[in-house]
Protein backbone atom coordinates (compact mmCIF):
# COMPACT_ATOMS: atom_id res chain seq x y z
CA UNK A 1 0.00 0.00 0.00
CA UNK A 2 1.68 3.28 -1.16
CA UNK A 3 1.12 6.50 0.70
CA UNK A 4 0.99 9.50 -1.68
CA UNK A 5 3.46 12.04 0.17
CA UNK A 6 1.94 15.61 0.07
CA UNK A 7 4.33 18.64 -0.47
CA UNK A 8 4.32 21.25 2.42
CA UNK A 9 2.98 24.66 1.88
CA UNK A 10 6.04 26.30 1.30
CA UNK A 11 7.15 24.19 -1.30
CA UNK A 12 3.91 24.40 -3.20
CA UNK A 13 4.16 28.24 -3.53
CA UNK A 14 7.76 28.42 -4.20
CA UNK A 15 6.87 26.01 -7.27
CA UNK A 16 3.85 28.03 -8.42
CA UNK A 17 6.33 31.18 -8.29
CA UNK A 18 8.90 29.42 -10.33
CA UNK A 19 5.91 28.67 -13.07
CA UNK A 20 5.48 31.89 -13.07
CA UNK A 21 8.54 33.43 -13.69
CA UNK A 22 9.30 31.10 -15.90
CA UNK A 23 6.12 31.70 -17.69
CA UNK A 24 6.44 35.89 -17.50
CA UNK A 25 9.99 35.76 -17.87
CA UNK A 26 9.92 39.91 -17.99
CA UNK A 27 8.25 39.86 -14.35
CA UNK A 28 11.41 39.93 -12.20
CA UNK A 29 13.33 42.38 -14.79
CA UNK A 30 10.00 45.09 -13.95
CA UNK A 31 10.01 44.41 -10.46
CA UNK A 32 13.63 45.57 -9.82
CA UNK A 33 13.48 48.10 -11.94
CA UNK A 34 10.64 49.32 -10.87
CA UNK A 35 12.02 49.77 -7.36
CA UNK A 36 15.28 51.43 -8.64
CA UNK A 37 13.06 53.93 -11.16
CA UNK A 38 11.14 54.76 -8.04
CA UNK A 39 14.06 55.60 -5.68
CA UNK A 40 16.04 57.84 -8.40
CA UNK A 41 12.66 59.26 -9.60
CA UNK A 42 11.96 60.24 -6.57
CA UNK A 43 15.16 61.64 -5.42
CA UNK A 44 15.29 63.14 -9.69
CA UNK A 45 11.74 64.97 -8.79
CA UNK A 46 12.58 66.22 -5.46
CA UNK A 47 15.52 67.77 -6.94
CA UNK A 48 13.87 68.95 -9.90
CA UNK A 49 10.98 70.97 -8.14
CA UNK A 50 14.06 72.35 -5.51
CA UNK A 51 15.51 73.57 -8.62
CA UNK A 52 12.56 74.94 -10.29
CA UNK A 53 11.57 76.98 -7.52
CA UNK A 54 14.93 78.30 -7.03
CA UNK A 55 14.79 79.55 -10.21
CA UNK A 56 11.65 81.13 -10.38
CA UNK A 57 12.56 83.16 -6.98
CA UNK A 58 16.08 84.22 -8.67
CA UNK A 59 14.50 85.30 -11.54
CA UNK A 60 11.99 87.32 -9.73
CA UNK A 61 14.77 88.94 -7.52
CA UNK A 62 16.88 89.85 -10.39
CA UNK A 63 14.06 91.55 -12.31
CA UNK A 64 13.47 93.35 -8.99
CA UNK A 65 17.06 94.49 -8.63
CA UNK A 66 18.39 94.66 -11.84
CA UNK A 67 21.57 96.55 -10.45
CA UNK A 68 22.67 92.99 -10.14
CA UNK A 69 23.27 92.36 -13.47
CA UNK A 70 26.70 94.39 -13.00
CA UNK A 71 27.79 91.80 -10.97
CA UNK A 72 28.06 89.16 -13.72
CA UNK A 73 31.51 89.23 -14.41
CA UNK A 74 32.33 88.81 -10.91
CA UNK A 75 29.98 85.58 -10.72
CA UNK A 76 31.44 84.50 -14.04
CA UNK A 77 35.18 84.19 -12.17
CA UNK A 78 33.38 82.73 -9.22
CA UNK A 79 31.98 79.86 -11.41
CA UNK A 80 35.18 79.67 -13.64
CA UNK A 81 37.36 79.08 -10.47
CA UNK A 82 35.32 76.46 -8.86
CA UNK A 83 35.27 74.10 -12.11
CA UNK A 84 38.91 74.94 -12.26
CA UNK A 85 40.22 74.12 -8.82
CA UNK A 86 37.17 71.32 -8.30
CA UNK A 87 35.42 70.92 -11.02
CA UNK A 88 37.57 70.01 -14.09
CA UNK A 89 36.54 66.25 -14.08
CA UNK A 90 32.90 67.47 -14.64
CA UNK A 91 33.11 70.26 -16.66
CA UNK A 92 32.16 68.39 -19.90
CA UNK A 93 28.41 68.42 -18.53
CA UNK A 94 26.07 66.91 -20.51
CA UNK A 95 28.47 65.20 -23.24
CA UNK A 96 29.78 63.73 -19.93
CA UNK A 97 26.46 61.90 -19.08
CA UNK A 98 25.91 60.89 -22.87
CA UNK A 99 29.64 59.76 -22.89
CA UNK A 100 29.06 57.45 -19.97
CA UNK A 101 26.54 55.86 -21.59
CA UNK A 102 28.43 54.75 -24.19
CA UNK A 103 31.74 54.32 -22.50
CA UNK A 104 30.80 53.53 -18.72
CA UNK A 105 33.74 54.31 -16.84
CA UNK A 106 34.15 55.54 -13.07
CA UNK A 107 30.62 56.63 -11.35
CA UNK A 108 29.89 60.42 -12.14
CA UNK A 109 31.00 62.49 -9.18
CA UNK A 110 27.76 63.58 -7.06
CA UNK A 111 29.57 66.99 -6.74
CA UNK A 112 28.18 67.39 -10.08
CA UNK A 113 24.85 68.05 -8.97
CA UNK A 114 25.45 71.02 -6.66
CA UNK A 115 28.05 72.25 -8.47
CA UNK A 116 26.05 72.63 -11.62
CA UNK A 117 23.15 74.04 -9.22
CA UNK A 118 25.11 76.81 -8.07
CA UNK A 119 26.36 77.89 -11.12
CA UNK A 120 23.18 77.97 -13.12
CA UNK A 121 21.65 79.73 -9.90
CA UNK A 122 24.74 82.85 -10.05
CA UNK A 123 24.01 82.89 -14.14
CA UNK A 124 20.11 83.32 -14.03
CA UNK A 125 20.52 85.54 -10.46
CA UNK A 126 23.09 87.96 -12.41
CA UNK A 127 21.20 88.00 -15.99
CA UNK A 128 23.08 85.70 -18.05
CA UNK A 129 20.89 84.22 -21.08
CA UNK A 130 20.51 80.37 -20.01
CA UNK A 131 18.18 77.55 -19.83
CA UNK A 132 17.52 74.82 -17.33
CA UNK A 133 17.60 71.60 -18.79
CA UNK A 134 21.38 70.84 -18.90
CA UNK A 135 20.84 71.12 -15.19
CA UNK A 136 18.46 69.40 -14.79
CA UNK A 137 19.90 66.25 -16.28
CA UNK A 138 22.80 66.77 -14.93
CA UNK A 139 21.64 66.81 -11.12
CA UNK A 140 19.33 63.83 -12.42
CA UNK A 141 22.76 61.94 -13.76
CA UNK A 142 24.84 62.68 -10.74
CA UNK A 143 22.37 61.59 -8.07
CA UNK A 144 21.00 58.72 -9.85
CA UNK A 145 24.57 57.23 -10.82
CA UNK A 146 25.53 57.07 -7.11
CA UNK A 147 23.07 53.93 -6.92
CA UNK A 148 25.18 51.98 -9.06
CA UNK A 149 26.99 50.49 -6.55
CA UNK A 150 24.18 49.52 -3.89
CA UNK A 151 22.49 48.07 -6.44
CA UNK A 152 25.82 46.34 -8.10
CA UNK A 153 24.40 46.94 -11.71
CA UNK A 154 26.52 45.75 -14.58
CA UNK A 155 27.67 48.24 -17.60
CA UNK A 156 24.53 47.58 -19.20
CA UNK A 157 22.58 47.76 -16.41
CA UNK A 158 24.36 51.45 -15.46
CA UNK A 159 23.32 52.26 -19.04
CA UNK A 160 19.96 51.97 -18.49
CA UNK A 161 20.15 54.08 -15.32
CA UNK A 162 21.34 56.48 -16.89
CA UNK A 163 19.24 56.74 -19.82
CA UNK A 164 16.06 56.35 -16.88
CA UNK A 165 18.05 59.58 -15.21
CA UNK A 166 18.32 61.59 -18.38
CA UNK A 167 14.36 60.83 -18.80
CA UNK A 168 13.53 61.24 -15.38
CA UNK A 169 15.25 65.07 -15.12
CA UNK A 170 13.66 65.99 -18.89
CA UNK A 171 10.31 64.99 -17.59
CA UNK A 172 10.12 66.35 -14.10
CA UNK A 173 11.91 69.59 -15.27
CA UNK A 174 9.08 70.86 -18.02
CA UNK A 175 6.18 68.31 -16.68
CA UNK A 176 6.34 66.06 -19.96
CA UNK A 177 6.95 62.92 -18.85
CA UNK A 178 6.35 61.19 -22.45
CA UNK A 179 8.58 63.34 -24.20
CA UNK A 180 11.27 62.77 -21.62
CA UNK A 181 11.04 58.80 -21.60
CA UNK A 182 11.93 59.59 -25.60
CA UNK A 183 14.33 61.84 -25.39
CA UNK A 184 16.58 59.80 -22.81
CA UNK A 185 15.87 56.94 -25.13
CA UNK A 186 16.68 58.94 -28.29
CA UNK A 187 19.73 61.34 -27.27
CA UNK A 188 22.88 59.88 -26.70
CA UNK A 189 22.82 57.53 -29.99
CA UNK A 190 21.52 59.15 -33.41
CA UNK A 191 18.84 57.02 -35.19
CA UNK A 192 18.62 54.27 -33.36
CA UNK A 193 16.70 53.69 -29.66
CA UNK A 194 18.07 51.17 -26.97
CA UNK A 195 14.48 49.25 -26.19
CA UNK A 196 16.02 47.29 -23.02
CA UNK A 197 15.46 51.15 -21.26
CA UNK A 198 12.24 51.48 -22.42
CA UNK A 199 10.38 50.59 -19.04
CA UNK A 200 12.94 52.25 -16.87
CA UNK A 201 12.95 55.28 -18.77
CA UNK A 202 9.06 55.68 -19.12
CA UNK A 203 8.67 54.62 -15.24
CA UNK A 204 11.47 57.49 -14.07
CA UNK A 205 9.95 59.99 -16.06
CA UNK A 206 6.39 59.71 -14.45
CA UNK A 207 7.29 58.89 -10.94
CA UNK A 208 9.61 62.00 -11.49
CA UNK A 209 7.39 64.27 -12.89
CA UNK A 210 4.98 63.43 -10.34
CA UNK A 211 6.81 63.59 -7.01
CA UNK A 212 7.64 67.21 -8.95
CA UNK A 213 4.13 68.38 -9.50
CA UNK A 214 3.85 66.66 -5.30
CA UNK A 215 6.19 69.14 -4.48
CA UNK A 216 3.44 72.08 -5.55
CA UNK A 217 5.78 73.05 -8.29
CA UNK A 218 4.26 74.57 -11.13
CA UNK A 219 5.18 74.43 -15.33
CA UNK A 220 4.13 76.96 -17.71
CA UNK A 221 1.28 76.52 -19.98
CA UNK A 222 1.27 77.23 -23.72
CA UNK A 223 -1.94 77.40 -25.82
CA UNK A 224 -2.16 77.12 -29.91
CA UNK A 225 -5.48 79.11 -30.05
CA UNK A 226 -6.21 78.07 -33.66
CA UNK A 227 -5.23 74.74 -35.76
CA UNK A 228 -6.24 74.74 -38.96
CA UNK A 229 -7.24 71.78 -40.92
CA UNK A 230 -4.94 69.68 -42.75
CA UNK A 231 -4.20 70.41 -46.41
CA UNK A 232 -1.78 70.45 -48.94
CA UNK A 233 -0.87 73.67 -48.94
CA UNK A 234 -0.55 73.95 -45.34
CA UNK A 235 1.48 70.82 -45.10
CA UNK A 236 3.89 72.47 -47.90
CA UNK A 237 3.83 75.54 -45.58
CA UNK A 238 4.77 73.49 -42.32
CA UNK A 239 7.68 72.16 -44.57
CA UNK A 240 9.08 75.59 -45.29
CA UNK A 241 9.18 76.39 -41.86
CA UNK A 242 10.66 73.33 -40.88
CA UNK A 243 13.59 73.77 -43.34
CA UNK A 244 13.98 77.45 -41.38
CA UNK A 245 13.61 75.98 -38.26
CA UNK A 246 16.87 73.17 -39.64
CA UNK A 247 18.73 76.14 -40.69
CA UNK A 248 18.52 78.18 -37.27
CA UNK A 249 19.23 74.72 -35.22
CA UNK A 250 22.20 74.09 -37.51
CA UNK A 251 23.56 77.79 -37.11
CA UNK A 252 22.93 78.05 -33.33
CA UNK A 253 25.08 74.43 -32.56
CA UNK A 254 27.69 75.40 -35.10
CA UNK A 255 28.16 79.34 -34.11
CA UNK A 256 28.08 78.28 -29.97
CA UNK A 257 30.79 75.43 -30.22
CA UNK A 258 32.89 77.97 -32.60
CA UNK A 259 32.26 80.68 -30.09
CA UNK A 260 32.91 78.33 -27.12
CA UNK A 261 36.68 77.50 -29.21
CA UNK A 262 37.38 80.34 -29.62
CA UNK A 263 37.11 81.70 -25.93
CA UNK A 264 39.16 78.85 -25.23
CA UNK A 265 41.87 79.73 -27.76
CA UNK A 266 42.18 83.13 -27.01
CA UNK A 267 41.94 83.44 -23.13
CA UNK A 268 44.01 80.50 -21.40
CA UNK A 269 43.06 81.38 -17.86
CA UNK A 270 39.61 79.49 -17.59
CA UNK A 271 38.15 82.01 -14.82
CA UNK A 272 38.47 84.68 -16.91
CA UNK A 273 36.27 83.65 -20.15
CA UNK A 274 33.16 84.15 -17.80
CA UNK A 275 34.40 87.18 -16.72
CA UNK A 276 34.96 88.76 -20.36
CA UNK A 277 31.57 87.47 -21.70
CA UNK A 278 29.72 88.76 -18.25
CA UNK A 279 31.24 91.92 -19.55
CA UNK A 280 29.48 91.62 -23.00
CA UNK A 281 26.37 90.53 -22.03
CA UNK A 282 26.19 93.32 -19.01
CA UNK A 283 26.75 96.19 -21.32
CA UNK A 284 24.48 94.68 -23.88
CA UNK A 285 21.65 94.24 -21.65
CA UNK A 286 22.40 98.01 -20.86
CA UNK A 287 23.25 99.36 -24.16
CA UNK A 288 19.25 98.01 -25.52
CA UNK A 289 17.40 98.82 -22.37
CA UNK A 290 15.79 95.61 -21.86
CA UNK A 291 15.94 92.16 -20.30
CA UNK A 292 13.67 90.27 -22.67
CA UNK A 293 16.84 88.40 -23.75
CA UNK A 294 18.46 87.13 -20.74
CA UNK A 295 17.43 84.46 -17.99
CA UNK A 296 14.93 81.60 -19.78
CA UNK A 297 12.70 84.61 -21.62
CA UNK A 298 9.47 82.33 -20.52
CA UNK A 299 7.39 85.40 -21.19
CA UNK A 300 8.78 86.15 -24.08
CA UNK A 301 7.98 83.00 -24.86
CA UNK A 302 4.19 83.10 -24.06
CA UNK A 303 4.06 86.00 -25.66
CA UNK A 304 4.94 84.69 -29.04
CA UNK A 305 1.61 82.66 -29.13
CA UNK A 306 -0.12 85.40 -29.66
CA UNK A 307 1.12 88.75 -30.45
CA UNK A 308 3.14 89.72 -33.69
CA UNK A 309 7.24 90.25 -31.91
CA UNK A 310 9.88 92.44 -33.27
CA UNK A 311 11.28 89.67 -36.65
CA UNK A 312 15.12 89.98 -34.41
CA UNK A 313 13.66 88.72 -31.69
CA UNK A 314 15.32 85.45 -32.24
CA UNK A 315 18.51 86.04 -33.29
CA UNK A 316 19.23 88.68 -29.95
CA UNK A 317 18.25 85.79 -27.82
CA UNK A 318 20.71 83.19 -29.69
CA UNK A 319 23.51 86.00 -29.01
CA UNK A 320 22.95 86.46 -26.17
CA UNK A 321 22.95 82.35 -25.26
CA UNK A 322 25.92 81.45 -27.44
CA UNK A 323 28.05 84.04 -26.06
CA UNK A 324 26.96 83.26 -21.94
CA UNK A 325 27.07 79.71 -22.11
CA UNK A 326 30.48 80.03 -24.68
CA UNK A 327 31.71 81.78 -22.06
CA UNK A 328 31.46 79.29 -19.44
CA UNK A 329 28.18 80.32 -17.51
CA UNK A 330 26.35 77.52 -16.75
CA UNK A 331 22.74 76.19 -17.45
CA UNK A 332 21.54 74.86 -20.60
CA UNK A 333 20.83 75.54 -24.02
CA UNK A 334 17.14 73.87 -24.34
CA UNK A 335 15.05 76.91 -22.97
CA UNK A 336 16.28 79.51 -24.74
CA UNK A 337 16.22 77.47 -27.93
CA UNK A 338 12.33 77.10 -27.25
CA UNK A 339 12.89 80.74 -27.00
CA UNK A 340 14.29 81.16 -30.19
CA UNK A 341 12.12 78.42 -32.17
CA UNK A 342 8.98 80.64 -30.89
CA UNK A 343 10.19 83.81 -31.97
CA UNK A 344 11.62 81.91 -35.34
CA UNK A 345 8.18 80.77 -36.15
CA UNK A 346 6.63 84.41 -34.59
CA UNK A 347 8.58 86.23 -37.27
CA UNK A 348 8.05 83.67 -40.12
CA UNK A 349 3.80 84.69 -39.29
CA UNK A 350 4.61 87.64 -41.25
CA UNK A 351 5.11 86.20 -44.61
CA UNK A 352 3.89 82.02 -44.19
CA UNK A 353 -0.13 81.61 -44.23
CA UNK A 354 -0.39 79.65 -40.71
CA UNK A 355 -1.42 81.15 -37.93
CA UNK A 356 1.69 82.80 -35.77
CA UNK A 357 0.53 80.11 -32.56
CA UNK A 358 0.60 77.39 -34.91
CA UNK A 359 3.96 78.44 -35.71
CA UNK A 360 5.44 79.51 -32.55
CA UNK A 361 4.79 75.92 -31.10
CA UNK A 362 6.17 74.64 -34.47
CA UNK A 363 9.40 76.34 -34.01
CA UNK A 364 9.69 75.81 -29.76
CA UNK A 365 10.01 72.44 -30.75
CA UNK A 366 11.49 72.23 -34.06
CA UNK A 367 14.55 73.91 -33.77
CA UNK A 368 14.94 71.88 -30.32
CA UNK A 369 14.47 68.84 -32.56
CA UNK A 370 17.23 69.72 -35.04
CA UNK A 371 19.58 71.40 -32.18
CA UNK A 372 19.32 67.96 -30.56
CA UNK A 373 18.87 65.03 -33.18
CA UNK A 374 15.40 64.28 -31.02
CA UNK A 375 12.42 64.63 -33.24
CA UNK A 376 10.02 62.21 -31.94
CA UNK A 377 10.76 63.40 -28.01
CA UNK A 378 10.01 67.01 -29.76
CA UNK A 379 6.58 66.03 -31.49
CA UNK A 380 5.46 64.52 -28.22
CA UNK A 381 6.54 67.09 -26.38
CA UNK A 382 4.92 68.95 -28.64
CA UNK A 383 1.56 67.13 -27.88
CA UNK A 384 2.06 66.90 -24.42
CA UNK A 385 2.54 70.79 -24.13
CA UNK A 386 -0.17 71.91 -26.70
CA UNK A 387 -2.60 69.27 -26.95
CA UNK A 388 -2.53 66.44 -29.96
CA UNK A 389 -4.19 68.26 -32.42
CA UNK A 390 -1.27 69.57 -33.78
CA UNK A 391 0.54 67.01 -34.03
CA UNK A 392 0.58 66.19 -38.08
CA UNK A 393 1.83 69.90 -37.95
CA UNK A 394 5.01 69.87 -35.19
CA UNK A 395 6.13 66.20 -36.72
CA UNK A 396 6.40 67.88 -39.97
CA UNK A 397 8.61 70.35 -38.92
CA UNK A 398 10.41 68.70 -36.35
CA UNK A 399 11.54 65.87 -38.99
CA UNK A 400 12.73 68.47 -41.44
CA UNK A 401 13.86 70.66 -38.73
CA UNK A 402 15.96 67.24 -37.91
CA UNK A 403 17.04 66.21 -41.75
CA UNK A 404 18.16 70.01 -42.78
CA UNK A 405 20.36 70.32 -39.10
CA UNK A 406 22.98 67.81 -40.55
CA UNK A 407 25.26 66.28 -38.44
CA UNK A 408 25.19 69.23 -35.58
CA UNK A 409 24.17 69.33 -32.18
CA UNK A 410 24.83 70.92 -29.12
CA UNK A 411 25.69 67.68 -27.54
CA UNK A 412 29.56 67.04 -29.41
CA UNK A 413 29.51 63.04 -27.43
CA UNK A 414 26.17 62.25 -29.60
CA UNK A 415 27.08 58.81 -31.58
CA UNK A 416 25.80 58.11 -35.24
CA UNK A 417 23.82 55.06 -35.14
CA UNK A 418 22.09 55.29 -38.30
CA UNK A 419 23.14 58.32 -40.56
CA UNK A 420 20.24 60.92 -41.35
CA UNK A 421 20.72 60.06 -45.18
CA UNK A 422 22.78 56.59 -46.32
CA UNK A 423 25.30 58.94 -48.38
CA UNK A 424 26.42 59.06 -45.05
CA UNK A 425 26.44 55.74 -44.22
CA UNK A 426 30.53 55.71 -43.85
CA UNK A 427 29.93 58.36 -40.64
CA UNK A 428 28.03 55.75 -38.11
CA UNK A 429 29.62 55.00 -34.97
CA UNK A 430 31.50 58.10 -34.44
CA UNK A 431 30.95 60.75 -32.27
CA UNK A 432 29.46 64.17 -33.72
CA UNK A 433 32.78 65.28 -32.41
CA UNK A 434 35.03 62.94 -34.62
CA UNK A 435 32.56 63.72 -37.55
CA UNK A 436 33.48 67.12 -37.23
CA UNK A 437 37.36 66.75 -36.75
CA UNK A 438 37.28 65.13 -40.47
CA UNK A 439 36.02 67.44 -41.76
Amino acid sequence: MSITKQKSPAKRISLSLRLFFRQYAATPYILKWLLICTIIGSCIGTASAGFLQSLEWVTNFRESHLWLIALLPIGGFAIGLLYKHLGKDIEAGNDLLIDSIHNPKEIIPFRMAPFVYLGTMVTHLLGGSAGREGTALQMAGAIADQFSKPFRLTESERKILLISAIAGGFGSVFGTPLAGAIFGLEVFLIGRLKYDAIFPAFATATIADLVTKLWQTHHTHYKIDFIPAISASNLFYAIIAGIAFGLCAATFSKVIHYVTAFFKSTIAYPPLRPVIGGIIVALAVWAIGTTKYIGLGIPTIVASFGDHLPPYDFALKMAFTILTLAAGFKGGEVTPLFFIGAALGNALSYFVPLPTGLLAGMGFVAVFAGATNTPLACSIMAMELFGSSCGVYVAIACVVSYLLSGHNSIYQKQVVGEPKVKTLSHQTNLTLKDIWKKK
